[in-house]
């Protein structure tokens, strides 16, 4: 396909695609090895080049793998995603989990996509140095590491898909669909933030609501060209 094989060339954790159409416009998201169900940074940028490109709509509407996605432009400028919550399920720690991590986490569960693990601090976190060929080798699209939250935060994270072409992602929108849901039961609260602190790094305020979950970030343009085919 086509398609995967750009997002393949250009090598980045997420590629998106656009196809404008009425009444709802098609997104589709690539990493470099295969097509994603679901990508909140792709959105995000996919919904800022939209409005960039003379779209006049406060509220975009994308038809994609993982449903209809909505995207409000906030008068601030920031981009706010209405995203699916996940619903996660507990697991007992396996070992084959602690060895690929190289720590015991506190807590285990499975959402839609991805495996989510609490380990003990934000530190822990931070300096964690897991064996990715391990974590390729698990049934789940990705794993999210979690703990508590450090810097005004209330939780903070790192998302690694080796499986899917992604060492570790920068900034994983999507992953908070689980993370707003196990640390909103976990906290008692609605209305959250939480910090990936990748190397790059990035902050996402989110907000649960009946089943769904408004994740709010920035976009920016870096670069704007023309692809020879």
């Amino acid at each position: 396909m086509w398609l995967q094989q750009l997002a393949a060339e250009l090598n980045l954790p997420a590629t998106a695609f656009v196809r404008r159409a009425q009444p709802h416009t098609e997104l589709r998201w690539f990493s470099p090895q295969t097509e994603l169900a679901l990508c909140g940074s792709g959105t995000l940028a996919a919904a800022h080049i939209v409005w960039e490109s003379g779209d006049h709509a406060d509220t975009l509407v994308f038809t994609t793998r993982a449903g209809m996605l909505g995207a409000r432009q906030e008068p601030d400028r920031r981009i706010t995603l209405d995203f699916p919550a996940d619903s996660l399920r507990p697991l007992p720690v396996s070992a084959m989990l602690a060895a690929a991590l190289g720590v015991t986490p506190l807590e285990v569960a499975r959402g839609r996509l991805d495996l989510l693990a609490e380990l003990d601090s934000a530190q822990t976190v931070r300096g964690l140095a897991p064996d990715l060929a391990a974590l390729a080798a698990l049934d789940v699209r990705g794993v999210i590491v979690t703990a508590s939250g450090e810097a005004g935060s209330d939780f903070v994270s790192r998302f690694f898909a080796p499986a899917f072409g992604i060492d570790e992602d920068p900034v994983t929108a999507s992953a908070h669909c689980s993370l707003g849901a196990y640390w909103s039961k976990r906290l008692g609260k609605s209305v959250l933030t939480g910090l990936q602190v990748s190397a790059r790094g990035g902050r996402i305020d989110l907000r649960l609501r009946n089943g769904r979950v408004d994740l709010t970030g920035r976009a920016v343009t870096v670069t704007r060209g023309e692809l020879a085919i």
